[in-house]
């Protein structure tokens, strides 16, 4: 797996920890989305917590974008802060319909949603590889995604742009490639017992850039 973390030189990387993950093939087709006008009714512009980022995670544009940066960012400490991963959770939380965009640039993005009691400082604590969080994990050539260590990796072209659609109620959770048309890469059907936040967790690259859209 290219999976891996910069977050220190000593720290284990990614690959080490991602070694115990099942890997599944990619689910069947599901059923075409609906029109992203749809979506859109339930759009909200999400903006990301500083107290949760992790040091080297620089908040920008009104703290909609994070930025993978080389040095440490002078934060204050804060309980709240990831330690181990290089990710970041927004402010909202959702328990109801909503849908947002986030916009990429560089590789091995992950555009997640996950509980606020996901572990901060835990090797565990990494975007899917627990029961706390799901992940789409946006790779230079494909999309994976990832939950509670088992990964799906999913056959579709690369879009530098993601939709997620959720219906909290539900328990719906979509995935979307968003270029001139929408193409549904992953869909969960479960039973979410609290609020969730979304997340970005960015690896490997300094520069990498992930963003959420300003949607109209």
């Amino acid at each position: 797996s290219p999976i891996q973390s910069p977050n220190t030189e000593t720290s284990p990387e990614r690959t080490n920890i991602s070694r115990k993950v099942t890997r599944v093939d990619a689910i069947p087709p599901q059923p075409k989305p609906r029109s992203r006008a749809h979506y859109l009714k339930y759009s909200h512009q999400i903006t990301l917590d500083p107290n949760t980022a992790h040091i080297r995670l620089l908040l920008s544009e009104e703290n909609r974008k994070v930025t993978l940066m080389e040095q440490p960012q002078s934060y204050s400490h804060d309980q709240k802060r990831f330690i181990r991963w290089l990710q970041v959770l927004s402010k909202e939380s959702f328990t109801g319909r909503c849908y947002w965009e986030v916009e990429r640039r560089g590789t091995f993005v992950f555009v997640a949603v996950a509980y606020k009691n996901i572990s901060r400082s835990g090797d565990e604590g990494g975007f899917g590889l627990n029961d706390k969080s799901w992940a789409l994990n946006c790779s230079p050539n494909s999309f994976s995604f990832l939950h509670n260590n088992i990964q799906t990796f999913i056959s579709a072209p690369v879009s530098s742009k993601v939709g997620v659609y959720l219906d909290h109620r539900a328990g719906v959770l979509s995935f979307y490639s968003v270029s001139k048309s929408m193409t549904l890469l992953h869909r969960v059907q479960t039973t979410f017992t609290q609020p969730l936040h979304a997340g970005l967790g960015l690896f490997r690259f300094v520069g990498a850039t992930a963003e959420f859209c300003k949607l109209k």
